[in-house]
């Protein structure tokens, strides 16, 4: 069964069922756009062929759209005055009405291992996070898709959170747009930003229109020009999305497991109850049949005396075995307040990645970055104006929980 794009996921926590109410989001707009006149067209929300559709609406030759995209992926410029080889006809009529509107950063924190956090503000006193994470031979930036999340995966920050809406494209691109500004990224050439995870808040397939432009430009020669290798979707498991996400576009694919059974990933993803482990698991090799050099990485986070004992690693081995190819990445969990959730011991990780080695499975343990500034997996929360009654429960649990240290 096909499902329209572009849902709001919600869940209703008294009876614990994933309701999937397909409405198409209006427009979304960060702060940016709000400064910006309402009849004004901020020019990151289009991939290339959009804005080629958009200089031919103008009047304008569609390789002129080309031009400009050049300018602002590959220069990071947001002033049309500024684009030297553009006609002056043409910078005039685009600041009349155009602009280019990267969210405002709010707030940025550098963690001790040099991570980096940026609070980016949304409207309605919302806000995303967007987290860069170096390494010697590559740099990492996990971006967000939706003000908080629908899903509620009881490990998760975001979730824990609520819901307010989906990114629009330019809110989504605009992350890579700010770090990339920051961090003197320079595409083709300076690459400070190697690899971008659609890793952050929300749940990416659930915003799929907006996602998959985002995902374009990064790939395009024009905007970031990443290869597919190096633009990764995560995804709790919808089902439908997942076949058209593999249709649409090259791009890799990361599953969020954490459990391997169905009774357990119920209870901490309750999405797992319209799209239990079978049918995820077969969307999984459909992915692998389509793309057979591609390589799904399964994320499993270990949370004390939950899901990391002997038996549940050979549950793990078990569904693996259905995918040879595919790989495990394990990621001890990072605690935030008033979660019921503890990390597991080192030494049970040990034997839980020992246990899935031995067995041949090919896995790795993600090692905790940023977790100082909150910055680590599971830990991203910005600030959201919930549509849900989550939010409200965290804060109760936070208040229990301080009641109970005095």
């Amino acid at each position: 069964m096909w499902f329209r794009v572009n849902f709001v996921f919600i869940l209703e926590r008294e009876d614990q069922t994933a309701a999937i109410r397909g409405r198409t989001l209006h427009k979304s707009h960060s702060l940016n756009s709000v400064v910006a006149s309402s009849n004004k067209v901020n020019l990151l929300d289009f991939d290339r062929q959009g804005l080629r559709d958009f200089f031919t609406q103008i009047g304008e030759k569609p390789y002129r759209a080309e031009q400009v995209m050049k300018w602002i992926y590959h220069d990071l410029e947001d002033n049309f005055e500024n684009m030297t080889d553009v006609g002056k006809a043409l910078r005039a009529k685009l600041t009349e009405a155009c602009y280019i509107g990267a969210p405002k950063t709010l707030l940025d924190k550098v963690a001790t291992d040099g991570t980096h956090k940026w609070l980016l503000g949304m409207d309605s006193g919302n806000a995303i996070e967007t987290v860069y994470i170096p390494e010697p031979t590559r740099g990492t930036l996990c971006v967000s898709s939706q003000i908080g999340c629908a899903l509620n995966c009881q490990f998760c920050s975001t979730g824990a959170q609520g819901f307010n809406r989906n990114l629009s494209t330019a809110e989504i691109i605009g992350q890579v747009w700010v770090a990339a500004k920051y961090l003197g990224n320079v595409t083709h050439q300076n690459r400070r930003i190697t690899n971008v995870v659609m890793m952050g808040m929300g749940e990416p397939l659930a915003n799929f229109d907006n996602v998959l432009k985002a995902m374009k430009l990064m790939r395009d020669d024009l905007g970031f020009g990443l290869a597919s290798k190096r633009v990764t979707l995560s995804t709790a498991g919808l089902v439908p999305l997942i076949d058209q996400l593999s249709d649409a576009i090259d791009v890799s694919l990361a599953v969020s497991l954490h459990a391997a059974n169905d009774e357990l990933r119920t209870e901490l993803m309750p999405i797992n109850k319209r799209y239990p482990i079978a049918e995820l698991l077969a969307a999984c090799q459909r992915w692998v049949a389509r793309k057979p050099r591609t390589s799904i990485t399964f994320e499993y986070t270990l949370m004390k005396g939950v899901n990391d004992q002997p038996e549940h690693a050979r549950q793990l081995i078990k569904l693996m075995r259905k995918l040879p190819t595919c790989k495990v990445n394990l990621i001890p969990f990072n605690p935030f307040p008033g979660t019921q959730f503890a990390r597991s011991d080192a030494a049970a990780i040990h034997d839980f990645q020992s246990q899935l080695l031995n067995a041949g499975v090919l896995t790795m343990l993600r090692r905790t970055r940023g977790d100082d500034i909150d910055a680590a997996c599971g830990q991203l929360a910005g600030q959201v104006a919930d549509r849900t009654r989550r939010s409200a429960e965290l804060r109760k649990r936070q208040n229990q929980g301080a009641l109970h240290a005095l």
